[in-house]
């Protein structure tokens, strides 16, 4: 096993986030039992939704959407709100969500063992397909002067060297941005164990709460997202003027929307129609998005890749893994990278 080419190889995923390189293959979910199934019928659709911010900030928001869908869908729609990203998983693997919205991770997790399947991906008010990672300070706190003065975008360099003398928090484990993106990138590029490296970290369970938390001095350093912070320039003007962002990852590819596999090809074909049809300014704008586009498994390939690059080099910088286990796990990731890409 030669270390040198999965490092390089790791590299190849900065690229691939910023969408450089189209991939040419999908992994399908390791669930094939659906394929022989009778049809999911149901009288009722659940809507998951991940939890990005408070509850009393998105029913409002989302409710107007959900209206609609059960209009041209023609059977009730009900919003699944949840404190966790991992709530909207479970509850599709269970049968208890038919359709969510949900981030990368999320929905690549969904997608392997909650019998989920991409349909769409949203798109931005602007126009664009994807969204960064950030890490945020209070512009108060001597993190935002000092990053600054290592250049442009090098907060991630800071909060490296001065990890032991700083509080952090992550929003939810299975947040792209929140987690997998500066985990990889910040952290297990650098060799860097986050669980060791702060004098205290923590997860707050959203962007709002990490963006809070902030605001309000009560963390130094934090994860985020372009879209979140957008948000709460709306929901909370006072605080995000109390931000500042210290370092921005590459482009992630926009959100996924999926439905359970099961479910029969006629309801599929309606829930499509709504949401590759559906344009109403006045109800899209609050979510931050234009319309809806046709979307493939494949597109969260670069996200599958991701993980495994993660694990790639927590696994390089593991000084307590003996040779023989370091080689035999990095082969059996190499493995598993082989498998996306074919």
């Amino acid at each position: 096993m030669k270390r040198r080419s999965l490092i390089q190889r790791a590299g190849f995923f900065a690229l691939a986030l910023t969408g450089s390189i189209v991939f040419a293959a999908c992994t399908p979910s390791t669930d094939t039992s659906t394929e022989t199934q009778k049809p999911l019928e149901v009288s009722e659709i659940k809507f998951g939704i991940i939890s990005t911010e408070s509850q009393a900030n998105q029913k409002p928001i989302w409710e107007p959407l959900i209206k609609e869908m059960e209009k041209q869908v023609g059977i009730p729609v009900k919003p699944f709100f949840v404190t966790q990203y991992a709530g909207v998983i479970e509850a599709m693997k269970a049968g208890d969500v038919q359709i969510a919205w949900y981030g990368g991770k999320s929905y690549v997790e969904a997608a392997r063992r909650s019998n989920a399947e991409v349909f769409a991906q949203t798109v931005n008010d602007d126009g664009s397909q994807g969204y960064v990672s950030h890490l945020i300070t209070n512009k108060e706190n001597k993190v935002a002067t000092e990053a600054k003065e290592l250049g442009e975008n090098k907060g991630d360099e800071y909060v490296i060297k001065n990890s032991k003398d700083l509080t952090f928090a992550f929003n939810d484990p299975n947040s792209t941005s929140g987690f997998l993106v500066p985990s990889f990138y910040v952290f297990a590029q650098n060799g860097v164990n986050p669980k060791e490296a702060f004098k205290r970290l923590i997860f707050s369970g959203s962007h709002e709460a990490t963006a809070l938390a902030v605001a309000n001095n009560q963390v130094d350093v934090a994860t985020n997202n372009s879209e979140s912070l957008a948000r709460l320039e709306e929901t909370n003007p006072k605080a995000r003027k109390n931000i500042e962002v210290i370092w921005t990852s590459a482009l992630i590819p926009s959100d996924p929307i999926a439905y359970r596999k099961d479910l029969s090809e006629d309801l599929k074909k309606k829930i499509k129609d709504f949401f590759y049809n559906y344009k109403d300014e006045k109800v899209l704008s609050p979510l931050g998005w234009k319309e809806f586009v046709p979307a493939e498994d494949k597109t969260w390939d670069t996200i599958r890749e991701l993980e495994i690059a993660k694990k790639i080099a927590e696994v390089e910088s593991d000084k307590d893994l003996k040779e023989e286990d370091k080689n035999k796990q990095l082969e059996e990731l190499d493995k598993q990278l082989k498998e996306i890409k074919k």
